[in-house]
């Protein structure tokens, strides 16, 4: 089976694209489950009941978020909608919304795990117990993909290895710059450290530079707007053993 998983949708823009893009790749690749990270989809960003339909509009099977889950509170009664879409499964039980998700593709099922990391973001519940917990309740998934939303590489490569021979894949998103470490654990997990971002080329992770250069700059505070122009589509696509679980091959996709 293939597995197409996009990093970090930006804005309108970033939507826009996602819909010209990811139907004709979805089809010529005979993709099986698709992936994509939605919490700055909606302008400004954070992820809105408008901007998340368009994600799925656009072919997306399971939309999962991040830290912004719950910035928009128009979108709190969404998150708790039969829809597939996620939040980090390490926030608080009582928050909106839940933090995975099983896809029934009728010859297999394939579970689907957003989860947050802790170093240098929120101080959520421990990413690795909570996996642990978690893995139980998608006991009967022999396919399990997990979208680790973390700020720090040694986190992300770290909970990589934890979860090597546990689950299908680990794609990390957050940081919007697609990294080169893509590889098949030894364990048979595929693993990669950051899709990548879903939005404008010319952008420091899909802002204006101008207002980011200033922010940096003076230290005064600035009113981040989404850079427009060229875009791009950053991802990977994954290709397992829908019997075993085990990855057989993994590879980074950018698309303009």
């Amino acid at each position: 089976m293939l597995i197409f998983a996009v990093g970090d949708v930006v804005g309108k823009e970033g939507c826009n694209f996602l819909v010209s893009r990811l139907p004709v790749y979805k089809r010529l690749n005979a993709i099986d489950i698709c992936l994509v990270n939605g919490e700055n989809s909606a302008q400004g960003n954070g992820i809105s009941p408008d901007s998340c339909e368009q994600l799925f509009l656009a072919g997306a099977d399971i939309v999962t978020t991040g830290n912004h889950a719950f910035k928009r509170s128009d979108v709190w009664d969404y998150l708790n909608c039969s829809k597939p879409v996620l939040r980090p499964a390490n926030y608080n039980e009582n928050n909106p919304g839940k933090g995975c998700y099983i896809a029934d593709k009728g010859r297999y099922r394939c579970g689907v795990i957003n989860l947050m990391g802790t170093a240098f973001l929120e101080a959520l519940e421990n990413p690795f117990v909570c996996m642990d917990r978690v893995l139980k309740e998608l006991s009967d998934c022999k396919v399990i993909i997990v979208d680790f939303h973390a700020e720090a590489t040694a986190e992300k490569r770290a909970m990589g290895f934890y979860l090597d021979g546990k689950v299908t894949a680990v794609v990390g998103t957050h940081t919007h710059v697609q990294t080169a470490d893509e590889q098949i654990l030894p364990g048979g997990t595929a693993y990669l450290t950051d899709l990548g971002m879903t939005g404008p080329i010319n952008s420091v992770l899909g802002i204006k530079p101008e207002l980011v250069i200033s922010k940096f700059k003076y230290q005064m505070p600035v009113r981040f707007e989404n850079a427009s122009g060229d875009m791009m589509m950053c991802g990977c696509l994954i290709e397992a053993d829908e019997k075993t679980g085990k990855a057989i091959s993994i590879e980074r996709v950018i698309i303009e």
